[in-house]
């Protein structure tokens, strides 16, 4: 996620480039040939192209709005994450109780129960960028971390459990069983009540839930027809609009056309980066920070001090 106001131009270009490219193209070659294109009645009136990129404006603002609700929505899940896996930590000190002598055994529980669910969280987050029913993007200006890594979560589970984890197609679910498992064997032990395990299996429902919500914005993208009639039609656009100028403005079309289809051309940049937040690009969600905060969280809360540092924006990037 860009955290800083301006956004490195290197970036939009890298994106843009071959339509500007293009754009840039037709408006020269229809400015050189303008005599010839006005000797063949070529050169357009201006009110239909105005009324396309009226249209277009339209159809653009609708798009980037789904888009950034994706993104929104997004955020507001892994804002639940946060909350939740504080009330998680929370739950899991305090309500669970045992005699003196199994005291220090029901300690190394909670712990587990805990580092446990820190290994969820990098799981879910390792799973929702590796994972995608549709082509990713991957360059060398965005850092992206290694697709099905999941050696994050090593630390936090035993040698069984992360086999386990790695050789399933869902590794958060298979953590989310090993919790509910986890329970039930704190109930046979009597750590916990009837009630207590009924409100502290209701906190994994929500994590469920926080990963059920998460997955249905990854693998239902918005509808591609939007995404790309939109383009077509933006690049219509820009290759009509020097034709409706050239005959009125003369050389100030070039650039003056430029710009104008260079506007079109960043609104669809802009909504078609935005709709999908958790590929782990520079404008998506930023999950890692996410996860690093959830992690601080949950071992300062079981009283450690060597704790691992704020993830920082990078080059402007909070990843």
């Amino acid at each position: 996620m860009f955290v800083r106001r301006n956004i490195p131009w290197s970036w939009t270009l890298y994106y843009a480039w071959p339509s500007l490219l293009y754009f840039l193209a037709v408006d020269l070659t229809v400015y050189w040939q303008r005599d010839r294109i006005q000797q063949l009645h070529l050169d357009l009136p201006f009110e239909p192209i105005s009324m396309m990129a009226t249209a277009l404006a339209i159809f653009l603002g609708f798009k980037n709005n789904e888009a950034y609700g994706r993104w929104w929505e997004a955020r507001k899940i892994w804002g639940l994450a946060v909350n939740y896996s504080r009330a998680w930590a929370r739950q899991v000190l305090t309500l669970m109780d045992s005699p003196e002598a199994e005291h220090v055994e029901l300690s190394e529980f909670q712990k587990q129960l805990i580092y446990r669910h820190i290994a969820f969280i990098h799981a879910l987050r390792i799973f929702l960028r590796s994972t995608s029913s549709f082509p990713q993007e991957e360059t060398a200006d965005e850092p992206v971390s290694a697709r099905n890594d999941y050696r994050e979560c090593r630390p936090f589970i035993d040698d069984d459990e992360f086999k386990q984890m790695k050789r399933s197609d869902n590794p958060p679910e298979v953590l989310m069983q090993m919790q509910g498992r986890g329970l039930q064997q704190a109930r046979r032990r009597a750590w916990v009540s009837e009630y207590v395990l009924i409100q502290l299996d209701q906190t994994l429902v929500e994590f469920n839930n926080v990963q059920g919500r998460a997955e249905r914005i990854k693998k239902t993208p918005l509808p591609r027809p939007y995404s790309y009639f939109q383009r077509v039609i933006v690049h219509v656009l820009g290759t009509l609009l020097p034709f409706g100028l050239v005959a009125n403005m003369g050389w100030l079309m070039v650039p003056l056309s430029f710009v104008v289809s260079f506007v079109f051309l960043a609104l669809d940049l802009i909504g078609s980066r935005t709709e999908d937040p958790f590929e782990n690009r520079v404008d998506d969600t930023p999950l890692s920070a996410i996860s690093r905060t959830i992690e601080r969280n949950m071992r300062e809360a079981l009283g450690e001090k060597d704790l691992p540092a704020p993830l920082e924006p990078e080059r402007g990037v909070l990843l």
